[in-house]
């Protein structure tokens, strides 16, 4: 059954000005810094997103920042209204994904592909012709793929990745950055690619559909391809590239393809990462040839800045991620009232409300989901009971703080699987992926008589239900005006 949604990223920057949720930005912007300093604002401020029309030194394209950082802007791409709640939003997609069937790519012919309206191969490929932006000063070089997906196949198989993985430029040919072993790509990259010492196609996509940027961020469970046709209830439309067999989105507006060097290294970043801190060092990194460059005439650079929360990617792998763990803890018969990973907490933090149906359910909770394939991407699991609003700050950190004995409740697990971009993590940890754990256990002891519970005082906790109608039906002739 086809959805509300929206072929090219175009369309959907029409639908975000109909919500006021986009500025178009006439005035010259330098891709040298301002348009990053533009796009970080924004993000920090949860605003609408800037379509710059004027880029200094390229007036053939343009750049759309922050296309994806608020849940306003997630709700219209799913073509929900702009003011969808988040659990109305989580619902829309689980519907979608949980209960339709795949939707395999359909192809279409170059001549018919958008993305196909310039093609520059060969010793004609000059990856300064399109305008990166100096993202954050203090970078280590211009990040031209901040808000894309690159398509990777595993060598031994068609099966598909789209994902995300930062790409720095280096020269006119030569893309850098890292391909981490626990990714899926680079599960296929670094065991298959790199002892063969063969190069693996990859190609670029930037200015692809809101609900292909989706797609690329979720843990799929399917062919990322198929997930996105998933989420559109139809078909994505797909075109083959033009230096390997890797299929496009066809109406994206920058295709960049070649290949990925095995055993060939060179230096990339720092970078301001997603989780609001500088961490990586320069140091050597996966090397991406690029042997070819596809777009549509006047394009439409996507941009998104990694920093303080909240933007793209913390929004929208905490969204995917916390909707993917229900579902892992509801198939293991955990009876889950929900789970939500906060954004702000550049998606590190995971709350699990269940009712405490039994001794242990909260360990069972923490070992199911730093156990799966979603571990290394979190390390904090908040549980609290059925009652707890996952969604309120207020209650989950009153729950923390009222709830959680700190010599009994509080499960650390050592020596786990981490990532090199863990702020708190020690040299040694970043450099060897190692991490640790951290289990909060917010529900009162089983074996506690219903006399021992404390009263939770709290307008619907302890006020008759014909008092609370009273109050609130009245709330505005006692001059209250929210």
């Amino acid at each position: 059954m086809a959805h509300t949604y929206y072929k090219d990223n175009r369309e959907f920057m029409k639908a975000l000005d109909r919500a006021g949720d986009l500025v178009t930005v006439e005035q010259e912007v330098d891709w040298d810094l301002e348009l990053g300093a533009i796009v970080r604002l924004v993000c920090e401020r949860k605003g609408p997103s800037p379509y710059f029309k004027k880029i200094k030194d390229y007036p053939e394209f343009e750049a759309l920042g922050a296309p994806l950082a608020t849940y306003r802007k997630l709700a219209l791409s799913l073509g929900l209204d702009a003011d969808a709640s988040i659990p109305e939003i989580g619902k829309v997609y689980v519907e979608r994904t949980d209960r339709g069937e795949p939707v395999p790519p359909k192809v279409v012919p170059s001549d018919g592909a958008p993305v196909k309206e310039v093609v520059v191969t060969g010793d004609d490929v000059n990856l300064f012709d399109l305008p990166g932006p100096m993202v954050h000063d203090g970078d280590g070089g211009r990040y031209l793929c901040t808000w894309h997906m690159i398509v990777a196949k595993d060598p031994d198989s068609d099966e598909i990745n789209w994902g995300m993985y930062r790409q720095m430029v280096f020269d006119e040919k030569t893309m850098v950055g890292p391909v981490l072993p626990f990714s899926d790509m680079g599960k296929w990259f670094h065991n298959k690619a790199v002892p063969r010492n063969e190069p693996m196609p990859f190609a670029t996509v930037i200015g692809m559909d809101p609900l292909a940027g989706i797609a690329a961020c979720a843990p799929s469970p399917i062919p990322e391809d198929q997930f996105c046709g998933q989420l559109m209830g139809e078909a994505v439309e797909v075109v083959k590239c033009e230096t390997n067999d890797l299929m496009v989105p066809a109406h994206a507006e920058i295709v960049i393809e070649g290949e990925i060097l095995p055993n060939v290294e060179l230096e990339e970043a720092p970078f301001g990462e997603y989780t609001g801190y500088r961490t990586s060092p320069r140091e050597p990194r996966t090397v991406y040839r690029v042997r070819a460059i596809t777009r549509r005439k006047r394009p439409v650079l996507t941009v998104s800045n990694m920093g303080v929360p909240t933007d793209e990617g913390q929004l929208l792998r905490s969204f995917s991620l916390g909707l993917e763990m229900e579902k892992l803890l509801r198939s293991q018969g955990i009876p889950v009232t929900g789970v939500y990973m906060w954004p702000e907490s550049t998606h590190h933090l995971v709350v699990v409300g269940v009712p405490h149906a039994y001794s242990g359910i909260a360990s069972q909770v923490a070992q199911l989901v730093f156990g799966s394939k979603l571990g290394p991407w979190f390390h904090m699991v908040v549980v609290v009971d059925e009652k707890t609003d996952i969604y309120n700050k207020d209650e989950v950190i009153h729950a923390l703080c009222t709830k959680c004995n700190p010599a009994t409740d509080i499960h650390i697990y050592r020596n786990h699987l981490g990532t090199p971009l863990n702020p708190f993590a020690s040299p040694e940890e970043r450099k060897w992926g190692r991490g640790a754990k951290v289990m909060f256990d917010c529900l009162f002891p089983r074996d506690w008589k219903p006399s021992d519970k404390p009263i939770l005082v709290s307008f619907n906790n302890v006020y008759p239900e014909d008092v609370r109608e009273k109050v609130l039906s009245n709330w505005k002739s006692y001059g209250f005006t929210d």
